[in-house]
């Protein structure tokens, strides 16, 4: 299979790049396939072109509706039919979507994990020709993830409807304990991983101690020019931050789950083309943006994890020009992440407790409710039960993996809209202007049965079909809607509750230790490691990543803030201590190993000698006859 010329025809590559044909011949070949690529490695080459090159469609899951859309929208705009489904979709139009991929002619089907359980796709899927699954952010099946979504335990189950189709699973983030999982929870045929390195030799990581995080940010922006992001963990903090920067002269805008889904493309696509230079920030921003200019990243507050950490703070650089990745750490921070453990797993009588008033909530009596879905306002509930807000979304969290609940804190709804004049009326019309003619004649192309009943519709792709930009688009659907021709609703996005059983009695609940004990203990261990990733001042900040993710012998960056303050001390501490624990590292195993082993480690040349001679003295390793090993 020519790989390299579907990549030439569609792409405008001539070569791949790392570890992309690696895998793509894995794949390609009928192999179950698990690809680990930091971020801006090219993860969607890998299922692109071998599913191009193979008859039938690749089904892609992925939690990200943005980032399927866009996906959807980049491949059509090559040539490519792609469609995708997800939740907020009518049902007139997942039919359509599936019944055209069982048709044929169509290469990708992009689904959420959430639809892989519905009636309408386990259906369809038994009449499609497909070629293999992807399954992208895989640590999310993980048990052992920082980003478990139960909903992707799912994935396991379609490959009994499908058991000769091979998977490929992607992943920017995973630890060798979620390496193994992955592949056992999608049920591998044999283990089989390609590991491209997670490090990022252009990232300068940084770590601030400061006690005024403000001035410090304002500092780093005005040092560093360039595009930028500034990561908080609360919604009121990304308003204030960004306020702070534009009274002191740095255009920004803020970005969190709550704000309108139109506000959010607004403000994306305004930093995505420069027009604002500093994105203010939650975690709801970042995964799936491909900006490649992005020379600042700075944590205004501590992440929950290092894989957190990493995916956040690779966002920059992705160009492989000079970027830099800067934590800022206040005094109160070590005591505030310490705290998270009991806001992230509070005790499971307050967990119950929770249930029970989500119960009188809806007034819901016991042995009632399966099935139930409701619009949820987690402020509204808090406040009617005087619950802290943090540890009752927690709790909810926590119900869902037990399995009595389903809690998404943001399900998107899909635009829709209808005609509340009729056809002859609208055709009699003279007053539009030239866009809002165009607009409404696109309307009536791709879509049907506007005038008997709301239809979802999805503004980009509008966009896309008639040529008129985005804003202006919003702008005519809302023009519109003011002069009574349609009806129009926006999209949006709120948290919902589904009951996903009867409602039992509180003291028949059952938090299960896979839940609760063993990843509070997970968690527990993440949030460690993120302690002593910022207290260290004498490992390099790389290096300690690396490790993390279970690279061994990583070598020293040379550009983080330790290596930084040890590069003119020949015989630091940090050098020595590096160098000792890789040549410990490589002899672990308790095996002799031949010296020239030891030669190709990253340990410079002139201090390799004095430092075997210095272990050997302290009778801590065994050179004989070629061979090293420890004592």
């Amino acid at each position: 299979m020519d790989y390299r010329e579907v990549l030439r025809e569609y792409f405008g590559y001539d070569s791949f790049r790392s570890i992309q044909e690696d895998i793509i011949r894995s794949i390609g070949s009928g192999r179950d396939t698990l690809g680990l690529m930091p971020t801006g490695g090219g993860k969607s080459i890998t299922f692109q072109v071998p599913a191009l090159a193979q008859e039938g469609v690749c089904i892609v899951i992925t939690p990200l509706i943005a980032l399927m859309k866009d996906q959807v929208a980049k491949l059509r705009g090559r040539g490519i039919k792609a469609t995708a489904i997800y939740s907020g979709m009518s049902r007139d139009s997942i039919v359509a979507a599936l019944d055209n991929c069982i048709l044929g002619g169509y290469k990708f089907l992009y689904v959420s994990p959430e639809r892989l359980t519905s009636d309408i796709f386990l259906t369809k899927l038994r009449r499609m020709q497909v070629s293999f699954i992807t399954i992208d952010e895989s640590h999310c099946i993980s048990q052992w993830g920082y980003d478990f979504r139960p909903s992707y335990l799912a994935i396991a189950d379609i490959r009994k409807q499908l058991p000769t189709i091979p998977i490929l699973a992607l992943t920017a983030t995973a630890t060798p304990e979620v390496v193994k999982d992955i592949q056992t929870r999608l049920q591998f045929r044999e283990e089989n991983v390609f590991r491209m390195s997670f490090e990022r030799k252009n990232l300068n990581y940084i770590v601030r101690h400061t006690e005024n995080k403000d001035a410090e940010t304002l500092h780093i922006l005005s040092s560093v020019q360039g595009t930028a992001i500034v990561y908080v963990r609360n919604r009121d903090k990304t308003r204030e931050i960004a306020r702070l920067l534009a009274d002191h002269g740095i255009s920004a805008t803020f970005y969190h789950a709550g704000i309108d889904s139109r506000d959010k493309d607004k403000r994306q696509q305004q930093w995505n083309e420069g027009a604002i230079r500093v994105m203010v920030a939650t975690n709801a921003f970042g995964m799936g943006i491909d900006k490649p200019d992005v020379r600042t990243v700075i944590h205004y507050e501590m992440p929950d994890s290092p894989e957190a950490y990493y995916q956040e703070a690779g966002r920059a650089g992705r160009d492989g020009l000079t970027a830099y990745a800067v934590l800022l750490y206040a005094p109160d921070d070590k005591r505030k992440l310490s705290r998270r453990v009991s806001d992230n797993y509070p005790d499971k009588t307050f967990i119950c407790s929770v249930y029970e008033r989500l119960g009188y909530y809806y007034q819901m009596a016991v042995g009632d409710g399966e099935g139930c879905h409701y619009d949820f306002d987690l402020t509204e509930f808090c406040k009617a039960y005087r619950l802290p807000l943090v540890q009752t979304e927690s709790a909810l969290r926590l119900l869902t993996g037990a399995g009595y609940i389903h809690f998404e804190e943001e399900e998107e709804h899909t635009s829709r809209l209808r005609f509340i004049v009729t056809r002859d009326e609208l055709y009699r019309r003279r007053d539009d202007s030239e866009s809002t003619d165009l607009l409404i004649r696109t309307l009536l192309r791709l879509y049907s049965g506007v005038f008997s009943d709301y239809v979802f519709i999805d503004e980009k792709y509008i966009s896309e079909m008639s040529g008129i930009a985005l804003e202006t688009l919003y702008e005519s659907l809302l023009g519109l809607g003011r002069a009574r021709v349609i009806h129009y609703i926006p999209r949006r996005t709120c948290p919902s509750v589904t009951f996903v059983c009867k409602r039992v009695d509180t003291d028949r609940i059952v938090i299960p230790a896979s839940v609760y004990e063993e990843r509070k203990a997970s968690y527990t261990q993440r949030i460690k490691a993120m302690k002593e990733y910022v207290l260290s001042d004498q490992q390099c900040r790389s290096r300690m990543l690396l490790r993390y993710f279970g690279e061994r012998n990583a070598p020293l960056c040379q550009v983080c803030d330790n290596c930084r303050k040890h590069r003119n001390d020949s015989h630091s501490e940090l050098h020595s201590r590096a160098y000792r624990e890789m040549i410990y590292e490589l002899l672990s195993d308790g095996k002799p190993h031949p010296i020239e082993e030891v030669h190709t480690l990253h340990i410079e040349v002139s201090k390799l000698k004095s430092l075997l001679k210095s272990l050997v003295q302290e009778e801590e390793i065994i050179i004989q006859d070629g061979l090293i090993r420890l004592r």
